[in-house]
């Protein structure tokens, strides 16, 4: 029933404890019909099947009366989505808003809380995919390495949780990186500055410029190419120049790992905003499209041999063998901090984003922010949750302005708040965000809006000091608004650690206690 997965999230919820968690999600899975399983870790995974429905927040405003009595399946929940997710054409949004009410009228009032986090892929349990994949793990007594694993080369821990039930761990441990099938992509840990970085790589590492792309797996299976996004996405059709030069190389099988940029005329980088308006359209609407250019910074996959658990400087060495000099990201092997150092001042230099500090004996760590990947950016900076927004007076009265910051602490999967800022916001992106925090609100206070999903903005600070205002125990200081990060989802939001990382000078006065602007 649907009713005992609502009641699952709701004690998820409750608990701090990292193994009552997975005590929880292990119990509710084990509790899963054969058929369903898939379905019932997908949802206490905190998302949808259908990766699209179309259901906006207008669709549910208000929402009928819940249902007396439980009645609802998983299966049942699952084919109303995919029945939502179908609907086009003439009169689609009162079509799809009347299929949304009708589900919503069969739900409880625990089953309609979860069913709008899941719509809105906004689960606030903390139980995020890593920590189902330890309930699942124990739910079936095999090791979670194992479990993690095959997500990873699957691509899905629901399809993991599927070949385990019917196959048990040799099931798992048979699966391998298959050509043609998206892995997910290790993630950069971040340092704020060289010399962290390299307590964390140790030396010599590889330094590899950070591009500021769209990250892209490409996939090629003779004459078959796919190209697929972080989030596993395909886009194969949206960029012809990439697959074009991809089908030329000599190598029949590929699975490489790398961003796609646009350079101007000098070499360097074009604004992030527009490349990635490129990758999103099928077509341009005037002109012709903005050309992109590939560079692979990794090598999984190369004519029948897998790299995956090869260490970074082989599979670094191979690629070179296989990929012309233009199609790698530009890169060093630093021997002392001093060559790192220079390396990461040359890449900014250059217009780049910063530098990635890699640590040459590593694997790739798919589906992890691991320490193997170290980021560096020339100033402090994070990709926060915007978890709320004051209004602003004076000039800026009738915006929203002071944005709530949360960083997402590792222990519990939870939003801690730790500053806020209305430094860096023009009169357009105040005029967007108001309208985006409106639509997302849950609640709101005399000065206060709430929202749910929270926006992922990137946020630059000149560092951070203790402060017992806000529950992560410091403050940012001198924080500013560089961008919102449409691309990313709150889960991929930077840790609570990574911040606190930077260091806390003694206790002073609060950078924001000025309030909004």
């Amino acid at each position: 029933m649907f009713v005992e997965l609502a009641t699952t999230s709701a004690a998820v919820g409750a608990t701090r404890s990292r193994l009552a968690k997975r005590a929880l999600l292990a119990a509710a899975i084990r509790a899963a019909e054969p058929d369903e399983i898939g379905l019932v870790v997908t949802y206490l995974s905190g998302s949808l099947r259908q990766r699209r429905t179309g259901v906006g927040w207008a669709s549910l405003s208000e929402v009928p009366a819940p249902a007396p009595e439980p009645t609802l399946s998983v299966a049942a929940v699952d084919d109303a989505f995919e029945q939502i997710a179908a609907i086009g054409g003439a009169g689609s949004a009162a079509a799809r808003a009347a299929a949304v009410q009708a589900l919503f009228a069969r739900a409880t009032a625990d089953e309609q809380r979860l069913l709008q986090a899941l719509v809105f892929d906004e689960i606030r349990q903390g139980a995020l995919d890593a920590q189902v994949q330890d309930g699942l793990a124990e739910a079936f007594g095999v090791p979670a390495a194992a479990v993690q694993r095959a997500a990873m080369l699957l691509g899905s821990t629901a399809t993991a949780a599927r070949l385990l039930q019917t196959q048990g761990l040799p099931g798992l441990q048979s699966v391998g990186l298959q050509v043609g099938v998206p892995v997910r992509p290790m993630l950069a840990a971040a340092a704020p500055d060289p010399a962290a970085a390299v307590d964390k790589s140790g030396l010599p590492a590889l330094v590899d410029t950070k591009l500021d792309g769209i990250r892209v797996q490409v996939h090629k299976d003779g004459d078959t190419i796919a190209l697929y996004t972080r989030t596993l996405d395909e886009i194969t059709d949206r960029l012809p120049e990439v697959v074009r030069v991809i089908a030329d190389l000599p190598a029949r099988r590929l699975v490489l790992d790398g961003e796609v940029l646009a350079l101007d005329a000098a070499g360097r980088p074009v604004a992030f905003q527009l490349i990635a308006s490129r990758t999103m359209t099928k077509s341009p609407t005037d002109g012709p499209p903005l050309p992109l250019t590939l560079f692979c910074f990794d090598l999984l996959h190369v004519d029948g041999r897998d790299l995956l658990d090869e260490p970074l400087s082989e599979r670094a060495a191979v690629m070179n063998t296989v990929l012309p000099p233009s199609l790698i990201v530009p890169r060093t092997v630093a021997p002392d901090l001093a060559a790192v150092q220079a390396a990461f001042a040359g890449a900014v230099g250059a217009g780049f984003e910063g530098a990635v500090v890699k640590k040459l004996h590593a694997p790739y760590a798919a589906g992890r922010r691991d320490s193997g990947w170290i980021k560096l950016k020339p100033r402090h900076t994070f990709d926060l949750a915007v978890i709320a927004a004051e209004w602003g007076y004076g000039r800026r009265q009738g915006w929203l302005s002071n944005l709530h910051l949360a960083a997402r602490d590792p222990r519990t999967g939870e939003l801690v708040m730790l500053g806020k800022t209305f430094k860096g916001l023009t009169d357009a992106t105040l005029t967007w965000q108001t309208e985006q925090f409106l639509a997302r609100e849950v609640r709101r206070t005399k000065s206060t809006v709430f929202v749910e999903p929270p926006l992922v903005a990137e946020i630059a600070i000149d560092g951070v000091q203790a402060s017992t205002r806000y529950p992560g125990g410091i403050a940012l200081r001198f924080a500013r608004v560089l961008r919102y990060r449409p691309d990313k989802t709150p889960d991929e939001v930077d840790s609570l650690d990574a911040v606190v990382a930077l260091g806390a000078a003694p206790a002073g006065p609060d950078p924001d206690a000025a309030g909004s602007a």
